[in-house]
């Protein structure tokens, strides 16, 4: 279809396909300034330019949206730790950035996202996911009652605020 287009039409219906404005993209293909709203106008009715801008938008839409493969890839490379994250943590000299894999919520969520488009789905599988999940909130939990911001050393107890009960 590109063959049809002369390349002052091909250079016109790219910039049309970034810009949206067939003026500009008239101007841009080296028409005349004259007459670049009129040519541009008459561009786009042209069908081997329309066909061509019309193709030309689906492969770019085509690049922009996953298709099952991919997010299968995706959610593969969560599960197994592969795909990592940056993060942002404090640090005694301010912040910094670092990249960890993901943690092990997120990693049974992608798991089982994978599982849900296997219609066979397997008992011992789902049991063991169950593990997983319920040894994930016991750490979350133990985590969240662990207050990590002191060390041992770093804690005071003052006695004098006890009561005495003799």
């Amino acid at each position: 279809m590109s063959n049809e287009l002369t390349p002052k039409q091909k250079k016109f219906a790219d910039n049309y396909i970034e810009s949206g404005n067939a003026t500009q993209s008239a101007i841009k293909a080296n028409y005349s300034k004259k007459t670049a709203r009129v040519i541009g106008q008459e561009n786009l009715l042209k069908p081997a330019i329309k066909t061509y801008i019309e193709k030309k938008m689906k492969e770019i839409e085509s690049h922009k949206i996953m298709d099952a493969k991919e997010a299968m890839e995706l959610l593969t490379r969560i599960a197994r730790g592969e795909e990592k994250e940056t993060v942002i943590v404090g640090t005694a000299d301010g912040l910094a950035s670092t990249t960890k894999e993901a943690d092990l919520k997120t990693r049974i969520n992608a798991t089982k996202e994978l599982l849900k488009r296997y219609p066979d789905k397997d008992k011992l599988v789902e049991q063991q996911i169950r593990k997983l999940k319920a040894e994930a909130d016991i750490a979350e939990a133990h985590a969240k009652s662990v207050d990590t911001s002191f060390n041992d050393e770093d804690r005071t107890i003052i006695l004098d605020d006890m009561e005495d009960n003799n």
